[in-house]
């Protein structure tokens, strides 16, 4: 029996069916990425001053928050952390954590660096991020998703020596277009296609594949014109240019690179991509300076109630020796993460519940470590992008800012999902930093001399979230998605884990703006009834 990931299975489905096809999977598993962003929700009409309670100040609660108060209602916001953004995160010098069972992180980075915990990229699909970027100011850069000159490494293939991203490409494509044009060529497509057409696409796979005359991928000027040169061409008198020798075909095949480079195919992480200028809380500081006011922070909510005239939320007040308080409003958004909802007392529908306590949340942890300097590209000439691996930190990416500034600089020396999580997640954060830098300095010799600091967070040991995203299946999703959705008597969920982009921005913001819409139209639904 095969063994597929879901990463694997929507890469083969996308190489062999098509981007559309895999979209319609990516959808059926709760993946599509695109969104269905269409502006601003239409709140008009509710009588001025209706309350509403926000749980949580992550994006999911003040994307909320903004666009009800321009409708005229009167929000509250409780937050437990004594930050805003939830997983919309930025880690800098001076910035302290810490994690479930008491390991604290101070973060040693000199100014001007940070490592982002949470979201790191944004696709240039995801359009409600993107407009509410541009809507608050937020400065937005180029974050470079697919680098040709960066790597991608195994420990059982070539000697565990990594090799470029352009070679594996190159090589990749230029012998699977030789084997599909010798089959072309011997007639085994005679019956599905016209000579004529057999013809198109002999010559197609020729220049596709960089083939010489015979339909053969070899060592010469064609070829190294897509991998590159052992010697590349010059000036004057300087040396001829020597053409690169292609990887050898079968243990190319066997090293099994073509699953990273299929990943760059996912429309999720197409070309052009983004990130804010300074890390990814940008975002939230700029919604934060529109709905700050209406925040409480450090408010840990214990229990939500609700009747026939309101809902009134239990919380405890961390900022003053945890005493017990109370809030109340007509009207509730909960964007509690499933993961901290489920263990509390929350006064909603038996569906509902069973669709709170049915998500679990997958692990992910990622590592930024500081380095002396930037010698991914002083030394590698690797200017943004990833390098991939099968190491358990699955991959490094490099800095798409600043590039050639001096001093130094941070990567992320991490990310990784699933059982590799679940090991970090079991270590120390220095355990977890010695650990990636271990690996990565099978990728990178200079990483034991350049090391400076790092700061690791595993995010089922984060205390507000307790993992990552929800894990939905087509199974839950059949089951519990409706019910989890639903405004529920005064009360409706908000957040990724309520949309069908789960670990992305986008889903959250989606959520949020699905779920005050229809708050907003149960509202003014019992505006109307109550005045017969």
């Amino acid at each position: 029996m095969f063994n597929f990931s879901r990463r694997d299975f929507l890469s083969h489905i996308g190489r062999t069916a098509g981007s559309a096809v895999a979209l319609e999977a990516m959808a059926a598993l709760g993946l599509a990425p695109k969104s269905s962003y269409a502006g601003a929700p239409n709140l008009a009409g509710a009588k001025p001053g209706t309350s509403v309670l926000i749980l949580g100040a992550g994006l999911a609660g003040m994307v909320a928050a903004y666009e009800l108060t321009k409708a005229g209602y009167n929000v509250q916001i409780l937050e437990y952390s004594t930050r805003v953004g939830g997983r919309c995160w930025s880690l800098r010098g001076g910035d302290q954590f810490t994690e479930l069972g008491g390991e604290e992180q101070i973060c040693r980075f000199d100014p001007g660096n940070y490592f982002n915990p949470g979201p790191w990229r944004i696709p240039v699909y995801h359009y409600g991020v993107l407009d509410y970027c541009k809507k608050l100011g937020v400065s937005l850069q180029p974050f470079i998703q697919t680098n040709y000159n960066a790597y991608v490494h195994s420990s059982t293939a070539f000697d565990g020596k990594p090799q470029r991203y352009r070679h594996v490409q190159s090589d990749y494509q230029g012998y699977v277009a030789e084997l599909l044009a010798k089959t072309v060529d011997q007639g085994s497509l005679n019956q599905q296609m016209s000579r004529e057409d057999c013809d198109v696409l002999l010559e197609s796979l020729k220049g596709w594949g960089a083939l010489d005359a015979q339909y053969r991928y070899r060592e010469n000027e064609l070829t190294s014109a897509r991998r590159g040169f052992d010697v590349w061409p010059g000036g004057g008198l300087m040396p001829e240019a020597v053409s690169s020798k292609p990887l050898e075909m079968q243990a190319l095949f066997k090293s099994r690179f073509w699953k990273n480079i299929a990943v760059n195919f996912e429309v999720e992480h197409h070309m052009t991509m983004f990130q804010p200028v300074g890390g990814m809380d940008m975002i939230a500081k700029a919604f934060e300076r529109e709905v700050g006011h209406l925040i409480q922070r450090q408010a840990k909510v214990v229990s939500i109630e609700q009747d026939n005239r309101g809902v009134s939320v239990q919380y405890q007040d961390m900022a003053n020796g945890g005493v017990m308080a109370r809030a109340q409003a007509e009207w509730c958004l909960c964007t509690i993460p499933a993961s901290i909802l489920g263990q509390m007392s929350i006064q909603v529908s038996s569906e509902m519940l069973s669709a709170i306590g049915a998500l679990h949340y997958d692990s992910a942890t990622k590592i930024g470590l500081q380095f002396k300097r930037r010698f991914w590209e002083e030394d590698e000439q690797i200017y943004g992008g990833i390098s991939y691996t099968d190491l358990p930190i699955k991959l490094i990416s490099y800095p798409s800012s600043d590039q050639w500034s001096s001093g130094s600089g941070v990567l992320l020396g991490g990310y990784c999902f699933g059982p590799e999580s679940y090991m970090f997640t079991a270590m120390t954060p220095a355990e977890r930093i010695k650990w990636a830098l271990e690996h990565g300095a099978l990728i990178h010799s200079q990483y034991k001399s350049e090391f400076q600091n790092g700061m690791a967070v595993s995010w089922h040991r984060v205390p507000t979230t307790l993992g990552c995203y929800a894990m939905w299946t087509p199974e839950l999703r059949a089951k519990h998605y409706q019910n989890l959705c639903q405004v529920d008597g005064r009360i409706a969920l908000a957040g990724e884990h309520a949309s069908y982009l789960p670990a992305w921005q986008e889903g959250a913001v989606l959520s949020s703006l699905d779920a005050i819409s229809r708050l907003h139209a149960t509202v003014i639904k019992k505006a109307s009834h109550a005045t017969f």
